[in-house]
């Protein structure tokens, strides 16, 4: 067999390795493969074997740069906690050897450098090779604590290629963890390590300063409490700051600023990163000065947030973020309040400005994450008899009233055209119910919208929060199922590049599943709540609700492609599709009726055949009972198919039509429900091959065991509502009524008049006949909805030979005949 090229050992690991965090069977192979693999100590002899492994550790780690190091952290923290209490520890010794050997190859790639073949490659090699210490120090930086001295002199590295840059990010983010673990290090070790420090934050962009700042703030604080240093150091970003606002005061209009940018970008983004790291209030910076510091940087930078110019304003407002998280009390203050909720709440405010004030927030939530754990093992290794609790919660309470204070914001960021705001919304939100910081049931209705992102990793993220949820707080998904599926199509809305093509509720894919599909399987286990939601669903096409058609088609794909799985889940919107059909039909002919003119002329009928006396009696709302009650007279008029009767019909109905053409477009908006409705019903008949005697033999209060039979759905079988989406995308609604439309209105009402008198199916005849009730009734279907193909419109006979069966449609039942 041929042996696994390295590349290909590579990507079999990156894919395993992914699954670290997944069940607990799986979990458990993932740890016990790499601890085989990586975390078993090699002999001290075989120096190849301990290469292979370095090399193969670190083709991983490089493989993974874009997606994250999460699983390392895990895997390595996994194995560590399984031998705590263990006397022989195989993990820690192995993990010993490979930082040993790592440093090692780290050196003989920086000899290799030199060699311009192959720069390139040992470039890269090294990265992953100090990357991949970061990802050891982070879970036990004791490992590196003899090898900082070694680590050091790569503070000075030249940079430039991207390489160099993430070489010296990844060993200030070492030395930050290592240098305050190391007992009497060398003076001149420190003052190296922190002049290194500085040069680099003068000299270079955003990521460095970052890092560099934060590897200071370690040593400084916690070593060498070299204050005045870095005091020098603020006070000449500071000062440049407040020189060129005085300037701006000055005169606006100068170009001063213009000409200082780049200085005036990047003090104020090191005053706010200095801020982050160092409280500055404190006596050992200022000394006896009374001035209040973090006001003054608030002002200062508040002052810039305001700046005509965006770049400016962005950085101002990273600056902010910077300080926040050391006084996290200025997100009280009104104008800080004013200028996150403007931002966020703006509509037509700069997405970057919006993904900003979303990442201060989310830095926030994850700084403070990291001050409570750490505070946690602080407590646990000092103090186990005190109340960890109380602790937790003093310092919880000032983020929970933050994230009150900016919550509703938040939310209503999720409807944003573009993606990068609805994903750091969605970070923000998550974070915080992670942390407990607010009631999760005023975020349902946002995740449920949420989980109907298009992109794929949003949805997972949603719904997990959903799963989450359900787990803690049984009911909460349920009580805001509705509004999360109207939020849904706000968002959808939001999303909708093309504002003339209507807002569907499918994936447009292969699978067509409902946008809405996870909601539905979290609620469809529990029958009381499936109902209800359903009910609440389809009392929106109810002509009192007001619901606009767009929206009402959104709730209908949804209908059309929910994950049924039980007979007894369509047939149960079948029944109530009939009943709330009953109930609106009846209610929208009635209003069509009285908006006719009362005009004793036009009452006179058309012609003396009486088969047209009910249809032609609608203007004046005096039709007969009986003549409605007269299957077989109407047979005659059915089975003949007379257009001219039709013709006569609708040109009597013209006659009766008021000069105002509101009542008109009322009744043609408020007929998308019920033909929606329609629709839908004739859809999951053929999804389910059900026949109307099924649908008639249906009760809600039999036993469940009764429909507890799995569909057979049908394949090919589309939901496509052809008169709504026509009704949408010629705007009916605002658009000038022609004769056309006014007559493709009246057959529409005709129509609809003649389905609400023969509502429910007759019987079938002795002979076999499909009765002309029947005929009536699929004839007025087929019509209404646009006579479409029969795998989609047609009306079924009542024949239920077998459950589940599709008996083809009822014009097919004239053809038998």
């Amino acid at each position: 067999i041929e042996q696994p090229t390295f590349p290909k050992i590579t990507e079999m690991c990156v894919k395993m390795i992914r699954r670290v965090n997944d069940e607990e069977g799986i979990k458990k192979l993932v740890n016990e493969t790499f601890q085989k693999l990586w975390f078993t100590p090699t002999p001290h002899h075989d120096k190849e074997a301990m290469t292979r492994k370095i090399l193969n550790i670190t083709d991983v780690v490089a493989a993974c740069r874009d997606t994250g190091y999460d699983w390392f952290e895990q895997l390595l923290q996994n194995l560590l906690k399984s031998e705590e209490d263990a006397s022989y520890k195989p993990v820690k010794k192995a993990c010993t050897q490979l930082v040993d050997n790592l440093v090692e190859h780290i050196l003989k790639y920086e000899e290799s450098l030199s060699d311009s073949d192959n720069k390139g490659v040992n470039s890269g090699r090294l990265v992953a090779c100090i990357t991949t210490l970061f990802l050891f120090s982070k879970i036990r930086p004791q490992l590196m604590v003899k090898h900082a001295m070694t680590m050091q002199p790569y503070l000075t590295t030249k940079c430039s290629t991207q390489n160099d840059f993430m070489v010296i990010c990844n060993v200030a983010k070492i030395l930050e963890l290592v240098v305050p673990l190391m007992e009497h290090p060398s003076e001149t070790f420190l003052a190296t390590i922190e002049e290194d420090l500085m040069k680099l934050i003068i000299k270079y962009g955003m990521t460095v300063v970052q890092h560099c700042v934060s590897c200071l703030g370690a040593v400084v604080n916690k070593v060498t409490q070299n204050y005045k240093f870095v005091w020098a150091c603020f006070n000449r970003y500071y000062g440049a700051l407040s020189k060129l606002k005085s300037q701006h005061q000055e005169d606006p209009n100068s170009t001063i600023l213009t000409a200082n940018k780049p200085a005036l970008l990047r003090s104020l983004f090191t005053v706010g990163a200095l801020c982050r790291h160092f409280d500055f209030d404190q006596e050992d910076f200022k000394g006896n000065s009374k001035v209040n510091i973090k006001d003054k940087v608030l002002e200062l930078l508040m002052y810039f947030t305001k700046h005509s110019d965006e770049e400016v304003q962005t950085k101002a407002i990273i600056g902010l973020g910077f300080a926040f998280i050391q006084h996290p009390s200025l997100m009280f203050e009104q104008e800080v309040k004013t200028l996150y909720n403007s931002i966020l709440s703006d509509k037509n405010c700069s997405v970057n400005l919006k993904i900003q004030v979303l990442k201060n927030l989310q830095t926030y939530l994850q700084e403070e994450d990291t001050r409570m754990q750490q505070a946690d093992r602080d407590w646990k290794k000092v103090a186990k008899q005190e109340d960890l609790k109380e602790m937790g919660d003093i310092s919880s309470g000032m983020s929970s009233s933050i994230m009150q204070l900016y919550l509703k914001q938040v939310l209503e960021a999720f409807f944003h055209t573009q993606s990068s705001v609805r994903h750091f919304a969605l970070n923000v939100i998550a974070l915080t119910l992670n942390q407990g910081l607010i009631h999760p049931v005023q975020c349902v209705p946002y995740l449920i919208a949420m989980g109907t992102d298009p992109e794929p990793s949003m949805r997972n993220k949603a719904d997990q929060q959903l799963v989450e949820i359900d787990k803690k707080y049984a009911g909460f998904i349920h009580m805001k199922a509705v509004a999360g599926m109207k939020m849904s199509y706000q968002v959808q809305q939001a999303i909708n590049t093309c504002p003339k093509d209507p807002v569907r509720g499918f994936r447009h894919d292969e699978s067509s599943s409902a946008l809405c599909s996870h909601l539905y399987s979290m609620i469809r286990g529990n029958r009381q709540h499936r109902r209800a939601f359903l009910i609440s669903l389809l009392n929106l096409f109810d002509d009192t609700a007001k619901t606009e058609v767009n929206m009402l088609l959104y709730i209908a794909d949804n209908l059309a492609c929910f994950p049924y799985q039980t007979q007894e889940e369509p047939l149960f919107i079948m029944h109530h599709i009939d009943i709330t059909l009953s109930v609106s039909g009846s209610n929208l002919l009635q209003s069509f009726k009285e908006s006719m003119v009362k005009d004793k002329k036009k009452e006179r009928k058309p012609s003396s055949d009486e088969e047209t006396e009910s249809d032609s009696n609608s203007g004046s709302g005096s039709e007969s009972d009986e003549e409605a009650s007269k299957p077989r007279r109407l047979r005659k008029r059915v089975d003949s198919d007379s257009d001219s009767d039709e013709e006569n019909d609708i040109n009597a109905v013209m006659k009766c039509l008021p000069e105002n053409s509101a009542p008109l477009i009322e009744f043609a908006n408020v007929s998308q429900g019920i033909l929606l409705l329609l629709m839908l019903k004739q859809h999951l008949k053929n999804l389910c091959g059900f026949s109307d005697s099924k649908i008639q033999k249906y009760s809600p209060s039999e036993s469940a065991k009764v429909y507890d039979k799995a569909i057979n759905r049908k394949t090919g079988v589309h939901f496509h509502p052809k008169q709504t989406l026509d009704f949408l995308r010629s705007d009916m609604a605002s658009s000038k009524i022609t004769e056309e439309v006014k007559r493709s209105i009246v057959k529409q009402y005709l129509d609809f008049k003649l389905l609400m008198e023969h509502l429910d199916p007759d019987e079938e005849e002795e002979d076999g006949e499909v009765s002309a009730s029947t005929n009536a009734r699929n004839k007025a279907i087929t019509s209404l909805l646009g006579g479409g193909s029969p795998k989609n419109n047609a009306a079924e006979t009542e024949d239920d030979e077998s459950d589940g069966e599709d008996r083809g449609g009822g014009t097919s039942g004239v053809r038998r005949r």
